[in-house]
């Protein structure tokens, strides 16, 4: 196994049908939400990770648009 290890408590929840921990600070992960899967005997913890716009943006299909040319002059010279 890698990187840190940490031991934290185990708390009931105050129904005591689940229990919570504190993670730990060098451990707080980033986001709003994780996923929790059972592997054997250990719970893993991951971050749900949003795509990047890059990724998003690569799965949109091509635009078949013609665009209209834009006049785009050079500006006036300025004087501080």
């Amino acid at each position: 196994m890698d990187g840190q290890v940490a031991r934290v408590r185990l708390v009931k929840t105050e129904t005591e049908t689940g229990q919570r921990l504190d993670i730990p600070p060098g451990f707080v992960l980033g986001g709003e939400e994780a996923l929790l899967r059972q592997d054997r005997a250990r719970l893993v913890l991951e971050p749900v990770c949003r795509p990047s716009l890059l990724s998003v943006l690569d799965g949109l299909a091509d635009l078949d648009e013609t665009w209209p040319d834009i006049a785009d002059p050079v500006p006036e010279d300025v004087r501080l």
